[in-house]
């Protein structure tokens, strides 16, 4: 059986299996039977507590250790498959069972509910919630605020957008409740809520609402909305919360 790479002193991960070099950074507890594929990395700090403690590390040393001492670990419950190339952040919480494709990401502050599935080259970009037995296939894309209920279906290059007029200090999650199946490429906008058990058909673009139980789609043609310096003004307004 292969070593990972690296494993923090405060970690625990009897029971783990590691397919190769990985890094477990911190007080990460890691359950029983799960794998860990090669190149993983789990409890690697926030941007935060990097910057900080870049500011006074000797430069020509390596790092590996400094991570380590500011890390706040992990929880990664039993029965997890998180294949290779995957990085989890600190203070993420993976209930049992969950899987991820390869070079998944999971930022800080997020939680996975048991059984649910990320796919390969997912984003999970911090501060986000995705229920149990949910399965967000390939290459979406969840941002901070997101909040996934249990048994949803995300299809393929699903985006979830939390900002209205980017780059914004305001931001505003997409809540998708329980059962729903929101189809590949579709694009939803920030605050957006769709219903229990709701379908958005594949390539939609969603900017209200969808009420529980309803399918809906959107074929869009891009079309002249407004010009740049009427959309700063919006931006403006929308900002000071007018």
């Amino acid at each position: 059986m292969a070593m990972a790479g690296f494993i923090s002193s405060r970690a625990s991960s009897q029971g783990a299996r590691f397919e190769g070099d990985s890094t477990v950074l911190g007080p990460t507890a890691i359950g029983l039977d799960t794998i860990v594929g090669s190149h993983v990395v789990i409890g690697y700090p926030a941007r935060s507590s990097v910057r900080r403690l870049l500011e006074g590390h000797p430069v020509g040393e390596a790092l590996i250790a400094a991570y380590d001492a500011v890390s706040h670990g992990a929880k990664i419950g039993g029965g997890c498959f998180i294949r290779s190339g995957s990085v989890i952040y600190e203070d993420v919480v993976l209930e049992d069972g969950v899987e991820t494709g390869h070079h998944v990401l999971v930022r800080e502050n997020s939680r996975i509910g048991e059984g649910a599935r990320i796919g390969t080259s997912t984003i999970v970009d911090g501060h986000v919630t995705i229920g149990g037995r949910a399965n967000v296939q390939s290459n979406c894309y969840l941002p901070p605020g997101s909040v996934v209920e249990e048994d949803v279906f995300l299809g393929p290059c699903v985006t979830l957008l939390n900002d209205r007029f980017p780059p914004s200090r305001r931001l505003s999650g997409v809540t998708i409740r329980r059962g729903a199946i929101i189809g590949g490429c579709a694009v939803l906008t920030p605050g957006v809520t769709v219903g229990v058990e709701s379908i958005v058909t594949a390539g939609a673009i969603v900017t209200r609402d969808v009420p529980p139980g309803t399918v809906v789609r959107s074929p869009v043609a891009a079309r002249h909305y407004a010009t740049r310096g009427e959309y700063e003004q919006k931006k403006r307004l929308y900002e000071e919360g007018s």
